[in-house]
């Protein structure tokens, strides 16, 4: 079995680190930078870094800040938000990401992350899907932060982004997203089922059981925000109680 990936999440809302519950009610947590230096020393396998605000707000994503939180780590770095073009895809590559999240610039031009496959490969390629349940067994992909519904079903559209290249699927549930009840494991599942590539799942985390449950579900990795940001869960203890569990991890801790 192929080891787990545990990734703490950067929400970033005009420089800052901010949390809400399900896209709504968000509030100040914290500097990016200094986050982002605990989580690569507390042994983070990844971070994620998404400007929550850029897509919606039609601008582009907040470079420098991305610049400082890269020389700070040396973990493998995500970054979303306002990504609409190649050019926006190499600056934040250029800025010290290792790959780019693409959320709503892929509903609206699919073709954009067949390009990004082609031209920076489908490693640094991420389609980031906003997931809601519309109808029992159904969840539409919404754009713009969470507050557009797009009518597309979630599991169709990550399958044909894996069919443009996409090198994994960040699968944001957002019934979940802030509640501390556990990750969405039907919608999840259902998208991992659906694809041949990595499944990364997001919104929902509470408790270290959360983690075991959905990695123990053919998930690749779990995505956290507020579990960690606030310390109600810390790595080195999450990992030790995987490793217990005989779920594999990247590494053991410090």
């Amino acid at each position: 079995m192929l080891a787990k990936r545990i990734i703490p999440c950067l929400d970033v809302d005009n420089g800052r680190v901010v949390k809400g519950k399900k896209f709504q009610n968000i509030q100040d947590v914290a500097d990016p930078v200094e986050l982002a230096k605990r989580y690569n020393n507390e042994g983070a396998d990844e971070l994620v870094f998404y400007d929550i605000t850029a897509s919606n707000e039609q601008r582009g994503i907040f470079l420098d800040v991305v610049e400082k939180v890269a020389k700070e780590i040396a973990i493998p770095f995500m970054v979303g938000g306002g990504i609409r073009t190649t050019k926006d895809i190499h600056q934040v590559l250029r800025s010290g990401a290792d790959k780019v999240s693409i959320n709503s610039a892929a509903v609206q031009r699919p073709d954009l992350i067949f390009e990004s496959a082609q031209k920076f490969g489908s490693q640094c390629t991420v389609l980031s899907i906003d997931a809601k349940e519309v109808a029992s067994g159904k969840w539409n992909v919404f754009i713009n932060g969470g507050r557009k519904d797009t009518g597309m079903d979630a599991i169709e559209w990550a399958k044909k982004g894996e069919a443009y290249g996409v090198g994994e699927i960040v699968v944001n549930a957002m019934d979940a997203d802030g509640e501390k009840n556990g990750y969405n494991l039907p919608l999840t599942t259902a998208i991992a089922t659906a694809v041949n590539i990595p499944v990364i799942a997001s919104g929902g985390a509470g408790n270290i059981e959360h983690f075991s449950e959905v990695l123990s579900q053919g998930i690749d990795a779990a995505l956290a925000a507020s579990v960690f940001h606030y310390g109600e869960i810390k790595i080195p203890a999450l990992k030790t109680s995987l490793n217990e569990q005989e779920i594999p991890v990247r590494r053991n801790t410090k």
